[in-house]
């Protein structure tokens, strides 16, 4: 049963992790050639921030996902689990909307959807086990700067 439970575990860390890195793998060649050619606002943190943010808030997700996952099966888990899904999905997008496409705008819608997803997933996931919301806070206070960072881009070089 315990070897089990690591496995889980490791899968739950596994999957964020994995679609973090599939989708930076995609458009990291965007970062030194596109990107660093637009207009950004004097708040526009440095490229190597965000790297490790990110790979820590998909570490947070991942153990967020696991304490819900090996939580009891419910109707409300298999809606959690089902957000969750849908926010990683729309977090890959971005990264392909923005850095691949260069649809600054259509990423902003992207984006807010993704803010709406997050918030929905910590709503759903603290009335399952409040600590795995709480993890997630961070991601949304970060996916409220990259918002924001996000429009001012658009703004800047429409």
């Amino acid at each position: 049963m315990k070897v089990k439970k690591v496995i889980a575990c490791i899968v739950c860390l596994f999957i964020p992790l994995l679609i973090g890195g599939i989708s930076g793998g995609l458009t990291a060649s965007a970062i030194p050639t596109w990107y660093s050619t637009l207009s950004k606002p004097s708040f526009n943190p440095p490229n190597y921030l965000f790297g490790p943010v990110w790979t820590l808030l998909y570490i947070l997700m991942g153990i967020s996902l696991y304490l819900v996952w090996n939580s009891p099966q419910s109707a409300l888990r298999k809606k959690a689990l089902i957000i969750f899904a849908v926010q990683l999905a729309a977090n890959f997008l971005w990264s392909i909307l923005f850095f691949s496409m260069h649809l600054l705008f259509v990423s902003i819608i992207d984006i807010l959807f993704m803010w709406a997803l997050i918030l929905s997933m910590i709503i759903t996931f603290s009335k399952i086990k409040k600590v795995a919301g709480w993890m997630n806070i961070p991601y949304l206070l970060w996916v409220s700067f990259a918002s924001v960072l996000n429009i001012s881009i658009w703004w800047l070089n429409r």
